[in-house]
């Protein structure tokens, strides 16, 4: 990965705050951003490439569903070593595409990797054996999820798995107080102010929408996925791992 720079998009109280996007600015700052932000983001990345070595499957694909900077894809790249396989890392920002590029040519690594700037719920999936959506269906309209996890079901060979990453709600009011309570801690914890973790939740409010973990179970049932479970849960962050 590059050098790290340091996220300080909301250290200065902003007049107006507009909705969260992808833009340059984010891309600069994003892996200092989530890093900061998500609990257990390097235990989960570290671990999807053991995933990818355990689950890919010759002459299929890996696909990283929403890559941002390749931090999930350069997990990925090493630990592919069945021939054959290829990974494509697929990202709506141009900014975010950009950058990832720039990572995936400073690795040494030889795994082949096809980065594309496109829509992950419109691109037709090749026969893949891994798939990762790392805190990127929380972006995805609503109304589009169940197509998109459809799509990633159908397009799973048998034994494949999809690794989905996510932010929870909480239908209960009281967990889900206590939750937000412990991840703004966390935040603080990791150098964030009190007005940068309230102007950034007023720019993610209309733009990251998460999901019960029921919905997420529901929708991947519906789906057609053989079975699936929590792997990984840190306040009111969890991975999931689902078999075709």
């Amino acid at each position: 990965m590059s050098e790290i720079s340091r996220d300080s998009l909301y250290a200065e109280p902003h007049s107006t705050i507009g909705d969260f996007v992808f833009d340059e600015n984010v891309a600069n700052v994003f892996d200092d951003m989530i890093r900061r932000s998500v609990p257990g983001y390097g235990s989960i990345i570290n671990m999807l490439g053991v995933l990818t070595g355990q689950y890919a499957q010759a002459n299929t694909v890996c696909y990283d569903l929403g890559c941002s900077l390749g931090a999930g894809t350069l997990a990925m790249r090493r630990f592919v070593v069945q021939p054959g396989t290829r990974i494509i890392a697929v990202d709506n920002s141009p900014a975010m595409v950009n950058k990832c590029r720039q990572n995936i040519v400073r690795s040494n690594l030889t795994a082949p990797v096809e980065i594309l700037c496109e829509d992950i719920t419109r691109i037709p999936l090749e026969p893949a054996s891994v798939v990762a959506i790392n805190f990127t269906l929380q972006f995805v309209p609503p109304e589009e999820r169940q197509g998109l996890i459809q799509g990633v079901n159908d397009a799973l060979v048998p034994g494949g798995i999809l690794v989905i990453s996510e932010k929870l709600a909480f239908d209960d009011p009281a967990e889900e107080q206590a939750q937000v309570e412990l991840h703004h801690a966390f935040k603080k914890l990791n150098g964030y102010s009190d007005m940068e973790i309230a102007q950034k939740r007023t720019a993610l409010e209309n733009v990251l929408i998460p999901d019960t973990e029921q919905t997420h179970r529901e929708r991947l049932k519906t789906a057609g996925f053989a079975h699936h479970h929590v792997w990984f849960r840190c306040f009111n962050f969890a991975s999931m791992i689902a078999y075709k």
